[in-house]
This record gives structure tokens, C-alpha cells and sequence, in this order.
């Protein structure tokens, strides 16, 4: 079924605007997901890991933005930019929980989640439904389902938004980033696009992995390793990893598995681009972030939390 802006009147978008990676899923506090701490208004000098910046921490996404080749990780308490020569940065002034997040080109953008508590004071909707950035992360725009969806998983591929809605636990597609049709129900960690096939999806289950041919309206399991991340990257094949940190890579589409190596730690987030590994992964209760040039056998830390 097609829906513009669901269970609600058809609105314009306002702003324009989004590889493939997939995240576990992220704790909520309170009962819309809100950061129950202040943000230092709109300051994004303040330094990272002071008792007013809580840093990297909790992951729920990574992308690589093309403008500038730098990672860029979407946390419970906003966006920041690692780059290969350089601490982590801040990216603007929103401490938004961005829940799902993907990067659609350079300096653009495609998140969901939960307002700060600045932002829920000024009127935000505790669902911030799909928004968009098109300056890097440093504001973001609402393109549909305001007030509504809450997207633990977002992609982009083949010139669509593919979302995983914890609200409904519909699986959503979009052409225009405003109408949706909802594919199905379907209870995921997180799931990946095939470069290749726009309706070759799968899933990270409970169950474990699950396939679906026909753009994510049915689904039949597949033997598999018990993942709960995974991200499908066109060069470098299909990859999973397991809540005990094993990385597993699949050469067919994810009809075979073979474990590659492990992380430090308890995974956050993976990703997969351009015959490099990121991952986000907690280690002592602090998040690190880690990169592999050697399709997941060792891995580099390249920013670690001050906990």
C-alpha cells in the first residue's frame, strides 16, 4: 500500500533531499527516545568527551561522505565526522538521537530518530519520521512521516529509501522520499540492499538471516551465522557480524558465509566501502572505532571514546 506522510494529510516536503549499511538496534530513553541531558545550545566548539559533549558514543550508524572521504557516525547524541588525519568533530549543533542513517551522495544525508531535548522544547515530535541533510550533517530538514516513523534502518540504493520502521515494524519503500509503500511486517535487526537487484533485500532476524526477492514483501529464511549487522557493499561483497564481535563475509548473496576475523568488542554498527571495513564496536562500556584494509583478518582502532 502507498501512503504519503502515513496515517496522516499529504504535506510538502520541506527541504530537498540521501552505501548501504545497517546498524543494531539502539536503547530508548524515555518513552520518545529524548536525551535526558542539556545540550550546550548551539556551541559546536564544545570540546568532545567534556562533561558537556558526551562524545562518540552509542553508534547506531557510519557512512563515508564523498566530499571529503571522511567517516561519518550517527550516535545517540548527534553526528560526527572522523577524519584519517585527525580527532573526532562535531558536526553541527542538533544532539539528536539519529536512530537510522545513511549517506546518499556528498554532504547528503538521510537520518530518523528522536529530537534533542532543546528541539522536543521548541515543538519537535518525539519521531522525527525520514529527515535529510544536504550540508554534511550540519542541519537537517523533515521530508515525510513526521511526527510518525521512526526508522532503525535506513538505506539508499537504486535511487530509493528503503526504511525498517520500529513504530509499525513495517518495511517501507520510497521513490520520492515522501510516498511509502509498505512491503511488509517484519521483525529485523537490520538488513542490506543488493548493489545489483533493487529487490534483493535480507534482513539480520532473531531467527536468523532472511531473504526477500521481491523488494522486501515476502521473506524465507537462509542458513546463516547469527548476525545482527550487515552491510552490502558492490565491490566488496555482502558482510555480517555477530553479537560476539565475528565478521563474516558472503561472495553469493549471502548463501554462504565464511568468518573473516573479529572485533575488539561489542558491535554498534558495521560498514562496508570501497575494500575498507568500518565498524563501531564497545569495549569495556566504550565505544571504539575501527577500520580494516584486510577484508576483516586484523583491525585498526582509529578513534576510542574517553569513556
Amino acid at each position: 500500500m502507498t501512503k504519503t506522510a502515513k496515517k496522516s494529510s499529504p504535506r510538502q516536503p520541506q527541504g530537498r533531499w540521501w552505501v548501504v549499511a545497517l546498524v543494531v538496534g539502539a536503547i530508548a530513553v524515555t518513552a520518545v527516545g529524548v536525551t535526558a541531558w542539556r545540550s550546550p545550545s548551539d556551541d559546536t566548539s564544545t570540546k568532545i568527551g567534556s562533561a558537556a559533549d558526551p562524545g562518540v558514543a552509542h553508534v547506531h550508524g557510519l557512512g563515508v561522505n564523498p566530499a571529503d572521504d571522511s567517516l561519518y557516525v550517527a550516535t545517540h547524541t548527534g553526528t560526527f565526522r572522523i577524519p584519517e588525519d585527525g580527532p573526532a568533530q562535531r558536526v553541527g549543533g542538533s544532539y539528536q538521537d539519529t536512530m537510522g542513517f545513511t549517506v546518499a551522495g556528498p554532504d547528503r544525508f538521510l537520518g530518523s530518530g528522536h529530537p534533542d531535548v532543546p528541539a522536543l522544547r521548541r515543538g519537535e515530535p518525539g519521531r522525527l519520521g525520514l529527515i535529510e541533510s544536504t550540508d554534511g550533517g550540519q542541519s537537517w530538514q523533515p521530508r515525510s512521516l513526521r511526527g510518525e516513523a521512526d526508522f532503525h534502518g535506513l538505506a539508499f540504493a537504486h535511487e530509493q529509501v528503503y526504511g525498517l520502521d520500529s513504530t509499525s515494524g513495517q518495511f517501507m519503500v520510497s521513490t520520492d522520499m515522501v510516498n511509502w509503500d509498505d512491503r511488509s511486517t517484519v521483525d529485523l535487526f537490520g538488513f542490506a540492499v543488493d548493489p545489483a537487484d533493487a529487490d534483493h533485500i535480507v534482513g539480520a532476524s532473531p531467527e536468523g538471516l532472511l531473504d526477500s526477492p521481491d523488494g522486501g514483501r515476502q521473506w524465507a529464511p537462509k542458513p546463516s551465522p547469527g548476525l545482527i549487522a550487515l552491510s552490502w557493499d558492490a565491490g566488496m561483497g555482502l558482510w555480517g557480524v555477530e553479537p560476539d564481535g565475528t565478521v563474516h563475509r558472503s561472495a553469493d548473496g549471502g548463501t554462504t558465509w565464511q568468518p573473516a576475523g573479529r572485533l575488539p568488542g561489542q558491535p554498534e554498527a558495521l560498514l562496508a566501502h570501497d575494500g575498507v571495513l568500518f565498524a563501531a564496536a564497545l569495549e569495556d562500556d566504550v565505544t571504539g572505532i575501527y577500520r580494516s584494509d584486510d577484508d576483516g583478518r586484523t583491525w585498526q582502532l582509529t578513534y576510542r571514546d574517553k569513556g
